[in-house]
């Protein structure tokens, strides 16, 4: 799990995702990052299961796991917002 999001892109494809589904168009756009740099790391982040893929005519929609990622990140930033006042 947590190697998984040991990258800065990955890490930063999930942050994106948060929010709401994109295509890696939009996902290059927001954490201005290279397109194939975000290509070459989503299917790790598809095959651990942090994301979901749907295909809709040429375009691939990402987005988030519902089941288990969504859930998680919000523990962690309800557990930031009670206990992080300032990073270490």
């Amino acid at each position: 799990f947590f190697k998984t999001l040991n990258n800065d892109t990955r890490l930063g494809i999930v942050l994106c995702l948060k929010d709401n589904s994109k295509n890696v168009s939009q996902l290059s756009s927001e954490p201005k990052m290279e397109q194939s740099r975000i290509s070459h790391n989503l299917p790790c982040l598809v095959k651990t299961g942090f994301i979901t893929v749907e295909q809709i005519g040429k375009q691939r929609i990402y987005s988030l796991n519902k089941d288990t990622i969504v859930p998680i990140l919000n523990a962690v930033e309800k557990h930031m917002k009670k206990y992080v006042t300032d990073i270490c």
